[in-house]
């Protein structure tokens, strides 16, 4: 029987304002400035129909929170990602191969201004601070969707493709990407079945690290250290610290990461940012950090 993990435990970051508590949490996220966003509704998703709504994006950071009125939404459950111009995009993780309105722009005011497609089956995505999107697929889009089959690709906000993965010495065809962080315009990656640690420079040009850790749903990376969050049955709160090398990862200690307060996580949300993953957990309201800096 394996010994209890020591805890690490997370600390708060954010949180919706109680005012804004009583509309339904469609999805939120943390962008690349370190701001936490929520993207709500009057009605949950059931009652809503399948035409054009309204939603609101409450933005926490700095001591204080903003609201954006979103108008005219298209995309059905999405999931929301903030733009560094103070735009937002929406982007629905499942999409018909003619849906055209799977992933929509937002501007600073809220108002819609292009809506484009990018594959089915959205595991992650994440702008960087130079706007563009980096998304990861799981499976189904892989196998199932020529726009999908890199596994991740990096997007500009307007649609166009501007980088896809392919394989490289070390690091085979992306089955389904698990976890993916992005700091400055630099993409981390870890994807089933061998998890590679991948890091993909501004130039698209991809470092391969033999990685031991499997199953890790987020990773946080500063210099020479990274810590995997996340595995498979009894290992889905383990926290994996680790030294990188120039051409691997050395585990070297293990902990389970907890609540501020001790308890366990359980079902969560994370968002990988550079030296930080971001944790939220059941009703969504709130926004833990494990912080490497």
């Amino acid at each position: 029987m394996r010994p209890e993990r020591p805890e690490t435990r997370l600390a708060p970051c954010a949180r919706l304002p109680r005012g804004h508590r009583d509309r339904h949490i469609v999805h939120s996220s943390v962008d690349a400035f370190g701001r936490a966003h929520w993207l709500l509704t009057e009605d949950p998703p059931e009652r809503r129909g399948t035409g054009p709504y309204d939603a609101l994006v409450v933005t926490v950071g700095d001591g204080s929170h903003l609201e954006t009125h979103l108008s005219a939404v298209l995309p059905w459950r999405p999931r929301l990602e903030a733009l560094p111009d103070g735009g937002f995009v929406l982007a629905a993780a499942r999409a018909d191969k003619d849906d055209g309105r799977q992933v929509q722009v937002f501007d600073p005011l809220g108002r819609p201004t292009r809506a484009f497609r990018v594959g089915d089956a959205i595991e992650h995505v994440l702008a960087d601070r130079a706007g563009d999107l980096w998304i990861a697929y799981f499976d189904e889009g892989v196998f199932g969707d020529e726009l999908s089959a890199a596994g991740l690709r990096r997007w500009s906000v307007t649609g166009d493709p501007r980088w896809a993965f392919s394989p490289v010495p070390g690091a085979r065809w992306i089955d389904d990407c698990y976890a993916l962080n992005v700091t400055g315009r630099t993409a981390w990656a870890c994807p089933y079945a061998q998890f590679p640690l991948l890091e993909v420079g501004p130039d698209g040009v991809v470092r391969v690290r033999r990685n031991p850790v499997r199953g890790a749903t987020a990773i946080a990376v500063h210099g020479e250290r990274a810590v995997f969050f996340g595995g498979y049955g009894d290992d889905r709160d383990r926290l994996v610290d680790c030294r990188l090398t120039e051409t691997s990862v050395e585990p070297v200690a293990e902990t389970r990461l907890a609540l501020p307060g001790g308890g366990r996580i359980g079902r969560s949300r994370t968002v990988s940012r550079g030296s930080r993953v971001h944790v939220q957990v059941e009703p969504w309201t709130e926004w833990y950090v494990l912080d490497l800096a």
